[in-house]
C-alpha cells in the first residue's frame, strides 16, 4: 500500500523533476511501478520506500524512479500522416544549406526516430541529414541506442523499408529485429527535460514534439512549445500528436495541417 500522504510526495518529487502531474487516478501506475524499486532498496513496503528516497535524496535513485514513472508508449510510423507530409516535403528538393536535421523531442525508446531515418534514407540516401532524439528516461534513451525491438512492434513498418533497413534476428534473438548500423549512424540518442534549458542540439527543419503535451496545463504547453520552437530553422515545421491542440496557448505558430504548424 501506498498512503496518501506518500503518493502526494512521490508524485510532488516527480513533478518537480519532469514537469509531468500524475493525478490520483494514476495512483495504480505508480503503485506497480514503484514495487520493484522498493523491493531492489529492501523496503519491506512502498511507504518505506518513498521515505528513504526522500531522506537520502540519492540522485541515481530519483532517475530510476522517474524512468519508471515516465509514460513510453510507441510504436513505428505512429500517425502516418505526418511521414506523409514529410515525405512530400522532401520530394519538393532543398534549398537550405546543410544537413536536413530532425529532432525527435521525446523519442522514448526510439522507434519514432528510426521511422524518420527510414524514411529519410529511402528519400535522401545516407548522407545529407541527421536526426537527434531526446527522452527525459535515460532508461530509453539507452534502449533507442541498442535498436533492438519486437517483429510486434514493428508490424506497421513498411515490408521493402524491413528488409532494406532492419536485420531479423536468429537464435536468441529470434523474433527481433535491430536496425541496420548504416541507419542507426545517422540517429543520435541523449537525454533531455523539455522543461528546462535544452542542451546544445542545433537546429532543425523539422521537429516532432508528439503525445508530450498531453501530460501538462496549458501554461506546461505553452512554457515547452516556446522552448522548443527556439530550434526550429526559418521555414521549419513543428508536428505535434493528433490529439494535442495549441489553440488556447500564445505562441507564434499557424497550423498548416493538422498537427504541423509553422512559424508565423
Amino acid at each position: 500500500m501506498l498512503s496518501p500522504q506518500r503518493f502526494d510526495a512521490v508524485t510532488q518529487l516527480f513533478f518537480d523533476v519532469s514537469g509531468i502531474r500524475l493525478g490520483e487516478h494514476k495512483r495504480p501506475l505508480v503503485v506497480s511501478r514503484l514495487q520493484k524499486l522498493a523491493q531492489e532498496k529492501g523496503c519491506p513496503t512502498l511507504d518505506a520506500y518513498v521515505d528513504v528516497l526522500l531522506q537520502q535524496a540519492d540522485p541515481l535513485e530519483v532517475v530510476k524512479v522517474v524512468d519508471k514513472l515516465t509514460t513510453n508508449e510507441t510504436y513505428f510510423f505512429r500517425e502516418p500522416q505526418h511521414f506523409d507530409f514529410l515525405s512530400e516535403l522532401l520530394g519538393r528538393g532543398r534549398s537550405a544549406a546543410g544537413d536536413f536535421r530532425v529532432w525527435s523531442a521525446a523519442s522514448s525508446s526510439g522507434e519514432e526516430a528510426y521511422s524518420i531515418a527510414m524514411l529519410l534514407a529511402d528519400k535522401l540516401g545516407l548522407r545529407g541529414w541527421e536526426i537527434i532524439g531526446t527522452d527525459l528516461s535515460t532508461q530509453m534513451v539507452d534502449s533507442a541506442r541498442r535498436a533492438l525491438y519486437t517483429l510486434e512492434r514493428a508490424r506497421n513498418v513498411p515490408k521493402p523499408y524491413l528488409k532494406q533497413y532492419c536485420l531479423k534476428g536468429e537464435g536468441k534473438y529470434d523474433g527481433y529485429l535491430l536496425i541496420d548500423k548504416p541507419l542507426r549512424a545517422r540517429v543520435h540518442f541523449q537525454g533531455a527535460n523539455l522543461t528546462q534549458d535544452l542542451p546544445e542540439i542545433g537546429q532543425f527543419d523539422v521537429i516532432f514534439l508528439r503525445n508530450v503535451l498531453i501530460y501538462f496545463d496549458n501554461p506546461g504547453k505553452q512554457d515547452i512549445v516556446n522552448r522548443v520552437i527556439t530550434r526550429l530553422k526559418p521555414g521549419g515545421y513543428l508536428f505535434t500528436g493528433h490529439a494535442e491542440s495549441l489553440a488556447n496557448l500564445n505562441v507564434p505558430l499557424k497550423a498548416i495541417a493538422p498537427a504541423i504548424y509553422a512559424v508565423r
